[in-house]
């Protein structure tokens, strides 16, 4: 697999605006390592290496568990190694990230809805927006895992 190029360093305004989004969505979540899990979950759904890579660091950084690390693509049968308020965001996350069904159904939503204020639930959505666009770019340019944008 080849580099297609390193699109980041080709447009700057872009990176700083995506940049300057995604710090703007995480800023009202307040709990770094629900942010971290949540942009891991939708990057390992898109396979982006690079973020994959990216925060799975962050989060060992943390003094994440390997086990909640290792287990987050099984969130749903891991048992309460997950909070609550962690897989409603999983949820939304995936639910956000794929769109199977052509919208996020009501269920999750309200799941999410019900374990996080509105404020709240607008940066999380904000952040999985945000990740979703990473993803996105890198994986359509291949950049490789542990190379600066």
């Amino acid at each position: 697999m080849s580099r297609r190029m390193k699109i980041w360093g080709l447009i700057p305004e872009f990176r700083r605006a995506q940049l300057r989004l995604t710090q703007a969505a995480k800023k009202g979540l307040g709990d770094p390592v629900l942010v971290e899990l949540v942009v891991l979950r939708a990057s390992q759904v898109n396979r982006c290496a690079s973020c994959i890579d990216m925060h799975v660091r962050n989060l060992r950084e943390a003094g994440v568990s390997p086990r909640r690390i290792d287990l987050l693509p099984a969130w749903e049968e891991a048992g309460d190694l997950y909070s609550e308020r962690e897989r409603a965001a999983l949820a939304l996350t995936e639910a956000v990230t794929v769109l199977t069904e052509g919208q996020v159904p009501d269920a999750v939503y309200e799941r999410a809805a019900d374990r996080f204020t509105e404020v709240e639930l607008a940066h999380l959505i904000g952040v999985i927006v945000a990740i979703n666009n990473w993803n996105r770019v890198n994986v359509t340019v291949r950049k490789p895992p542990g190379e600066e944008l």
